[in-house]
C-alpha cells in the first residue's frame, strides 16, 4: 500500500458557485461506501461539556448523549479571558484545510507551466459537475478517519454559506463531526465576497491513475481566508477542549502564518498537544516569507509529534535517511516527542528520544492512494491518546492507511473500521528483508531501542533489532477496535 501521495503538484482555491447545467457523464471511479457511524473515544467515561459555538457550528444534539452540543454564543468569552470547560472531551480536532473535493477521470493531468494551468483552470470552472462528483477532502479525511477509529473529533476552519459549505456540513453531521467555525458573528466580513466562499480543489485522474490536484490558489498571492486576523472565541474552546489539535502545511493556503502561529501557541497554553505534517508544502514554507518561514519553524519545534514523508523529512533536514532526518527534526526540536516518517509502500519509522520503532507496509490490492496519509494521522492519534506501545501505533497506522487506499476517493470514502479489522486479521505485510535490513543496521545503537514489526520474534543486541510479533500486536489491537465497533452500534 502507499502513504505517499503522488507528486502531482497540488493547489487548493476559491470557485464560483455552480451554473445549474451539470454535462458531466457518472464517473466509475465514485463507488458509495455507507458512512461508519460515529463511536465515543475510550475516554467516553468523562461527562461532554458543551463549548461555545457559533450559529454555524454542526450541532448533534439530536444524536447520542456522548455527542450532545449546546449552542451559545456568548459562553466563548468573559472578560476577555476563556472561561473554563472541564475535561479534554474532544480527541482530535483539525486546524482549517476544509475542502470539497470535485474528482474527475480526465484524458491528461493539468500542465505544469503557469499560464497554460491557468487556461486548464479555466476550462473546468466554466462547467462544474454534478454533486454526484463532490467529496469531502483535505482534513475532513483526516477527522473521518479517526471518528471511525471511535474518536470524538471538531474540525475548526471556515465553510462558506453556499451549497458546497452546506454539502461539507451534511458530511460531517452524518459522520459526527463537530464543525468549529473560525469568524464570529460580531466580525465584520463581507459573506457575499468570493473570498468568503467554501475552498475547492480539483482531484483529477488520468488514464494511469495518476492525481492531480488543482485549484485558483496557485495563482493567489495571499491565504484564501486573508480576511482572517485572529482565532475566534469558539476556535479556542475547542483548542482548549481537545486532547490533539492537527496542523498541516495546506492551513497555510487558507490563513496567515500569524494566525497558525496564535493556534499552536493557544494550544500550547491550553495543554493541548500539537501533530505537524507539513506536507508538501513544507519546501515552499521554508523558501517563503519571513513570516512563513517563522511558522514553520515554530511548528517543527514545538509541534509534540511531526509527521512527514521520507522525501519531506530530507527536503527540511537534507538528510537522505529517514532514520537519521527523524532523529535530526526530533533533536533541533523543543517539544517532539515523536518523529513519524511515511514510506509509501515500504512502511513506516517512529523515532523518539530513545528509540526506532519500524513496521513494513500491509500488502493490499492498492485502487486509490489519495487520502491515504490522512488516514494514517488519524490513526497515530489513535495510538497516541490511548498511549499504545509505538509499534502498535505503527501497525494501526499502517493498517488504516491500506484500508484507504482499497477504496476509491478520500473523504466519504477513507478506511471503515471494518476494513481495517479484517487487514489486521490477515496479518499479511510486505517484508522487505533486504531494504529493512540495510536502514536497520546502519542506525541500530546501543543507547537506542530499536523494534521491527514481522512474523518472527527475536531479542535484539547492541548489533540487531527487537522483532515484535505481527501475531501479538494483532491480539493487543482488535480488542480495541472491536469495542470501537460495539460503541458505534450503540451509539446509532
Amino acid at each position: 500500500m502507499h502513504h505517499l501521495t503522488t507528486p502531482a503538484p497540488s493547489f487548493k482555491s476559491l470557485l464560483p458557485s455552480p451554473p445549474r447545467h451539470a454535462p458531466f457523464l457518472p464517473n466509475p471511479r465514485l463507488l458509495s461506501l455507507p458512512p461508519l457511524p460515529y463511536s465515543p473515544s475510550a475516554a467516553a467515561g468523562h461527562s461532554i461539556h458543551s463549548f461555545g459555538l457559533t450559529s454555524r457550528d454542526t450541532d448533534l444534539s439530536s444524536s447520542s448523549a456522548h455527542c450532545s452540543t449546546s449552542l451559545r454564543n456568548d459562553a466563548a468569552v468573559s472578560h476577555g479571558k476563556l472561561r473554563s470547560f472541564g475535561p479534554k472531551v474532544v480527541d482530535v480536532a483539525t486546524l482549517g484545510n476544509l475542502c470539497v473535493d470535485i474528482v474527475l477521470n480526465v484524458p491528461e493531468l493539468p500542465p505544469r507551466q503557469r499560464d497554460a494551468r491557468l487556461a486548464y483552470m479555466e476550462r473546468l470552472s466554466a462547467s462544474p459537475p454534478d454533486k454526484r462528483f463532490w467529496e469531502a477532502g483535505g482534513n475532513c479525511n483526516v477527522v473521518i478517519a479517526a471518528a471511525r477509529l471511535g474518536l470524538h473529533c471538531a474540525t475548526i476552519g471556515h465553510i462558506g454559506g453556499e451549497i458546497y459549505g452546506q454539502f461539507l456540513l451534511d458530511v460531517l453531521r452524518d459522520e459526527r463531526i463537530r464543525m468549529v467555525e473560525m469568524t464570529e458573528d460580531g466580525d465584520a466580513v463581507d459573506t457575499s465576497s468570493a473570498a468568503y466562499e467554501t475552498l475547492l480543489c480539483w482531484v483529477l485522474v488520468d488514464p494511469l491513475q495518476r492525481h492531480g490536484f488543482c485549484s485558483r490558489a496557485d495563482f493567489r498571492e495571499d491565504p484564501a481566508f486573508s480576511w482572517m486576523s485572529k482565532l475566534s472565541g469558539p476556535a479556542k474552546m475547542a483548542i482548549s477542549q481537545s486532547k490533539i489539535l492537527f496542523c498541516n502545511g495546506y492551513g497555510f493556503d487558507e490563513f496567515s502564518p500569524g494566525v497558525v502561529v496564535s493556534a499552536l501557541d493557544y494550544a500550547i497554553e491550553v495543554g493541548t498537544s500539537v501533530f505537524f505534517d507539513p506536507g508538501p508544502r513544507g519546501r515552499s514554507l521554508s523558501n517563503g516569507t519571513v513570516e512563513e518561514q517563522h511558522a514553520l519553524r515554530q511548528l517543527l519545534k514545538m509541534s509534540d509529534v511531526l509527521l512527514l514523508t521520507s522525501d519531506e523529512a530530507e527536503s527540511l533536514t537534507g538528510i537522505g535517511d529517514p532514520v537519521l532526518a527523524g532523529q535530526e527534526l526530533l533533536q533541533n526540536g523543543v517539544r517532539t516527542k515523536w518523529v513519524i516518517v511515511k514510506m509509501g509502500s515500504k512502511g513506516s519509522i517512529l523515532v523518539t528520544a530513545s528509540t526506532i520503532s519500524c513496521a513494513p507496509a500491509f500488502k493490499v490490492d492498492v485502487m486509490d492512494t489519495v487520502g491515504c496519509g490522512d488516514s494514517f494521522v488519524a490513526a497515530v492519534a489513535f495510538g497516541y491518546i490511548h498511549n499504545l506501545p509505538f509499534v502498535n501505533t505503527l501497525a494501526i497506522a499502517n493498517a488504516v492507511g491500506a484500508a484507504t487506499a482499497m477504496g476509491c476517493g478520500a473523504g466519504r470514502h477513507v478506511a471503515t473500521l471494518e476494513r481495517v479489522i479484517d487487514i489486521l486479521r490477515e496479518s499479511n505485510i510486505q517484508e522487505d528483508d533486504a531494504f529493512w535490513k540495510e536502514l536497520l543496521v546502519r542506525n541500530v545503537k546501543t543507547d537506542h531501542e530499536v523494534t521491527f514489526l514481522s512474523n518472527m520474534a527475536l531479542n535484539g543486541s547492541s548489533n540487531s533489532p527487537s522483532h515484535a510479533t505481527l501475531r501479538n500486536v494483532v491480539s493487543e489491537l482488535l480488542p480495541k477496535l472491536e469495542s470501537a465497533r460495539l460503541e458505534g452500534k450503540l451509539a446509532c
